[in-house]
């Protein structure tokens, strides 16, 4: 059977988080009753990142469902991880989450819904829509510095959108996989790209508020992040203006179609 869903984990330094995060998608999917798959992405992880999902991989075959582990050698990035995870991927929705789940997987349905009821083709959560979903909020020299970082990106990229950094995002993987061939940034400034990539081929873009709580433990290093997050932008802007966002985007798609008949002939 076809699988509706896979789930994306882009994890760096994860080994005191991913497994709690793992018990809680588990519940979520035996719940739910979807076809789905999680895929944990490595980003080169020191730590015990690895061991932790292995653990895992047991637990979900006894519950009837399937958990894969890709390991990135060196750090690549999280754009890359994700990028990465959707390509290899074989559901027709992917979703990805950060690793702390900062919006819970049972926010999972907002974004999947209006994909699978032919509303949109990319959706993803909003922590600026309905604030008052917020439970723990962030430091606040964060939440100004992410408010600074969204002026300059809506003036910069033509978004009109209130919170592309959100790490909840949902995509019908099949119009997806040409978006994420002409992706260039593979760190935090991925988001906007896909994003502008997206709207610039035609897919339709809904922004969802969703529930969300800070978590610590970030691996943001935010004066560095922040500087390279805004030269981002304008590279988003130049690549348009030299034509990168209008090549042909076969290469990801025949590896993903060989990624899906790997899967059925599992």
């Amino acid at each position: 059977m076809a699988l509706l869903l896979s789930i994306v984990i882009p994890a760096y330094h994860e080994e005191k988080r991913i497994g709690r995060s793992l018990e809680g998608v588990l519940a979520f999917l035996v719940e739910k009753s979807y076809q789905a798959e999680v895929i944990v992405v490595d980003d080169g992880s020191k730590d015990g990142t690895d061991r932790v999902v292995n653990e895992w991989i047991p637990k979900y075959r006894e519950a009837g469902e399937e958990l894969r582990l890709l390991t990135n050698t060196p750090n690549r990035g999280k754009g890359y991880s994700v990028r990465r995870g959707l390509t290899e991927a074989a559901g027709e929705i992917v979703l990805f989450s950060d690793a702390d789940f900062s919006s819970p997987i049972s926010e999972a349905p907002k974004l999947i819904d209006p994909i699978l009821e032919g509303n949109a083709d990319v959706t993803f959560g909003s922590r600026a829509l309905n604030r008052a979903l917020i439970g723990k909020h962030q430091p606040v020299f964060r939440d100004f510095g992410g408010r600074v970082f969204n002026l300059f990106m809506r003036a910069i990229t033509g978004l009109e959108f209130k919170d592309t950094q959100c790490g909840f995002k949902a995509f019908r993987r099949e119009l997806a996989l040409p978006v994420f061939q002409l992706q260039s940034i593979e760190r935090f400034g991925f988001d906007p790209e896909v994003l502008y990539i997206a709207r610039k081929r035609g897919l339709r873009l809904l922004e969802v508020p969703v529930v969300w709580n800070d978590a610590e433990g970030s691996t943001v290093r935010y004066a560095s992040d922040s500087i390279n997050m805004f030269l981002d932008l304008v590279r988003i802007r130049l690549n348009d203006f030299a034509g990168r966002y209008d090549g042909p985007a076969a290469h990801f798609a025949v590896q993903g179609q060989k990624a899906k008949q790997a899967t059925k002939r599992l």
